[in-house]
């Protein structure tokens, strides 16, 4: 018998785990571990900031979806990991794996400016539930007392899909109070033009969230970095002092702590570089999926910018992990698979929104273009993502990873998940390499 461990309960490891329990046989052993108690629905979280839905209809019980499911449940932070002997101490249990798909997501690096992040500093993010309700409630202290507002993102950070939704929601909620004339917004972001997403190469997307924010009159400082925030005025790399009544920005991510202590584990900010198949490089027991994974940017830009690793990555990530593991145990006679890494982000905006598709989200490093490269703009963007919010958090209860029917659907759309290895390809970090 072995023991599969997924560490994360987040869109990266509940489906993970999922996937792994139907895949495995009952003899083998699988355990979800979190510090968090429930799953949350993290695309749905500038939703929540604006009131516009309750943070409740975007989580989950982790405790109550896994009960008859044959999936063992730790509720308990991870504080140490042991790749060598392959242990890990969760709460005060150690346990012993076979293997473990590292599936954290990210910890947020608020420290890297002085005065980031709603806790120890001045701005607000929607990066997890609890600042989404913190976001939330300094909103609504906000429309009390109305002023300039600034949104974007600092020098590092790597998802900037729900800052231009923030910005844009700000917009359309602020136009149906009345108040849009009262608040002057600004965009501030470290990418080298606004619709570069930290990935570069996206079609239109460059003119048409510049349409978009310039007829919202939304004015737009790319290729900025904020120094440092003061409580009611930000410091810019070209010696402008932007006010603000309420500022939103997303910090950089790094890996938490006990993955940045764990000796040739990650890279120094935290990451776990691996191979095709989405196993470390040096450590055979070791898979990891979600935000964690350490990618390069395809590009060198001006200031830095990560990778953005959307739902769909993530979900590809973990089957790729989870089926490879099988093929290891010996379960499976398949061939291994490599994740597609073909990235979609929904930003919904109120009144319209932008979808976004990088197919796959690494242009090919010998022609420097992808397959597909997409940016559709219209108000079914909105309906699209609410419809996908309501179909993942189903799955999720249902306990099911990848059903058929959303194969099904992928394929329809000519995307897929997982796709046999190319040995030719890289993605992350590292070529692949058998390990076996």
């Amino acid at each position: 018998m072995a023991h599969v461990a997924v560490i994360g309960a987040g869109l990266a490891g509940l489906p993970t785990a999922y996937e792994l329990r139907h895949i495995l046989p009952r003899q083998h052993r699988v355990t979800l571990i979190s510090d968090k108690p429930n799953f949350t629905f993290t695309p749905s979280l500038p939703w929540v900031a604006f009131d516009l839905t309750p943070l409740e209809r975007v989580q989950l019980d982790v405790g109550k979806l896994l009960k008859g499911r044959n999936i063992d449940w730790i509720h308990g932070k991870v504080n140490h990991i042991d790749p060598e002997n392959k242990t890990l101490v969760a709460g005060e249990q150690t346990l012993e794996y076979d293997y473990v798909v590292v599936a954290t997501g990210p910890e947020l690096a608020t420290d890297a400016i002085a005065g980031l992040g709603p806790e120890n500093g001045y701005t607000q993010s929607v990066c997890n539930p609890h600042h989404a309700l913190m976001a939330k409630e300094a909103w609504q202290k906000f429309l009390q007392d109305p002023g300039p507002l600034v949104v974007g993102a600092v020098p590092g950070a790597s998802c900037f899909g729900p800052a231009y939704e923030f910005a844009l929601l700000a917009d359309y909620v602020l136009r149906r109070k009345g108040m849009r004339d009262r608040v002057p917004i600004t965009f501030v972001t470290p990418e080298p033009y606004v619709g570069h997403l930290g990935i570069g190469g996206m079609a239109n997307s460059a003119e048409l969230v510049t349409d978009l924010l310039e007829n919202k009159g939304i004015r737009v400082l790319p290729n900025t970095a904020v120094k440092e925030i003061h409580p009611e005025h930000m410091d810019l790399d070209s010696g402008e002092q932007l006010p603000f009544k309420y500022a939103m920005l997303l910090p950089p991510f790094r890996g938490p702590a006990f993955l940045r202590e764990a000796p040739e584990l990650t890279n120094p900010k935290g990451f776990v570089p691996v191979t095709n198949t989405y196993q470390h490089p040096k450590y055979e027991s070791v898979y990891s999926a979600g935000v964690i994974v350490e990618i390069n940017p395809p590009e060198k830009t001006p200031l830095p910018v990560g990778v953005p690793k959307t739902g769909q990555m993530t979900e590809a990530m973990g089957m790729a992990a989870a089926h490879n593991i099988a093929i290891k145990l010996g379960v499976s006679k398949a061939k291994p698979v490599q994740p597609t890494l073909e990235a979609i982000c929904i930003a919904d905006f109120g009144d319209t929104g932008i979808v976004f598709v990088a197919d796959p989200v690494l242009p090919d490093p010998k022609t420097g273009t992808r397959r597909r490269a997409i940016t559709k703009r219209g108000k079914w963007v909105s309906w699209s993502k609410t419809a996908f919010e309501t179909f993942f958090l189903s799955k999720m209860r249902f306990g099911l990873a990848v059903p058929w029917f959303e194969r099904w659907g992928l394929r329809f759309m000519g995307l897929s998940l997982v796709e046999p290895l190319d040995t030719t390809r890289e993605t992350g970090n590292q070529a692949f390499a058998s390990k076996s």
